[in-house]
């Protein structure tokens, strides 16, 4: 009867191994952080979006008022800044043109949402959204 020696157990990684699970782990992580990024950034101009109707609501409310659409500078009648009485702001809010029947709103990139390819993001009197990026179609950035 013969017997068999045992092999004893490795109990560690050899360094091959744990060189693979660091290349494996950089790849994942090379693929994941600029996603995470991105929707990050998708985020914060989603609340601008949500800004800006919050201010058309406000113009609309203040017209119904005073029977005239506030000039242009004018504050006091909605938060100048996005997120909406955040401590960081990513975008600021604005009248950028108005009469007395027509007004443009305007959400203006600030910080490390300046990079964003949207750009500016718009809205007027009547609904119509606009942005100011290259290569983007309203639907991209609304």
């Amino acid at each position: 009867m013969t017997l068999y020696k045992k092999k004893p157990l490795s109990l560690g990684f050899t360094l091959i191994e744990l060189m693979i699970t660091v290349a494996i782990i950089g790849i994942l992580v090379g693929i994941a952080y600029p996603n995470f990024q991105s929707s990050i950034m998708k985020s914060r101009r989603v609340d601008a979006q949500a800004a800006l109707m919050g201010f058309a609501n406000a113009m609309e409310r203040f017209s119904t008022v005073n029977n005239v659409y506030p000039s242009a500078g004018v504050s006091g009648i909605y938060a100048a800044t996005s997120p909406v009485g955040g401590t960081i702001v990513y975008y600021q809010l604005l009248i950028s043109t108005s009469t007395n029947v027509s007004y443009e709103l305007q959400a203006v990139p600030t910080g490390a949402q300046s990079s964003d390819q949207c750009g500016t993001l718009t809205i007027d009197q009547a609904g119509v959204r606009g942005f100011s990026g290259l290569g983007m179609t309203v639907a991209d950035c609304w």
